[in-house]
């Protein structure tokens, strides 16, 4: 497989209401054609937010959309443009971080999670003197994190909720 080069194709969840950022990296090949965030169907992602909130898993894009805002959180990546090999975190370069200040001006957004080693280092190097916050570093919800169960997730990620 070789490198190309992708612009973020999915655009920010967030409302007035919402009071928590978390920004993975880059979306998957997966999400990517699926066209929302954690689209791949092994990312716990959707399974760790649906517990933390005691809510029903959602299924549809729409209901994803409707569990997150009603609960405050907004989800949007740290980068709007890279060269990437598929899905490979590892294989980023030439990143474009994406403009967040739109989200934090029209928002309530008062902390911001990562998920993810790459995402929090991307954050910190691109965007994290421009925003003006620091970002809390949770455990990835990616399959190739396996190492970590949906319980270990969920016990890490409950922080996120207000």
């Amino acid at each position: 497989m070789k490198s190309e080069i992708i612009i973020h194709p999915i655009p920010p969840v967030y409302d007035s209401n919402s009071k928590v950022l978390v920004l993975g990296s880059f979306p998957s090949v997966k999400s990517r054609e699926y066209g929302f965030f954690y689209g791949h169907p092994r990312n716990r992602f959707w399974r760790v937010i649906s517990e933390i909130f005691n809510e029903k898993a959602p299924e549809t894009i729409e209901e994803k959309r409707e569990m997150l805002l009603r609960n405050g959180v907004a989800v949007w990546d740290v980068i709007h443009s890279c060269e990437i090999v598929g899905s490979a975190d590892s294989s980023i370069k030439n990143a474009v971080p994406n403009d967040l200040s739109r989200i934090i001006s029209e928002s309530g957004i008062e902390r911001v999670f990562t998920n993810g080693k790459t995402a929090d280092g991307l954050y910190r190097k691109y965007l994290e003197e421009k925003t003006g916050l620091k970002a809390h570093c949770l455990p990835s919800t990616s399959p190739a994190n396996a190492a970590w169960s949906v319980e270990r997730l969920v016990n890490e990620w409950k922080v996120i909720k207000l």
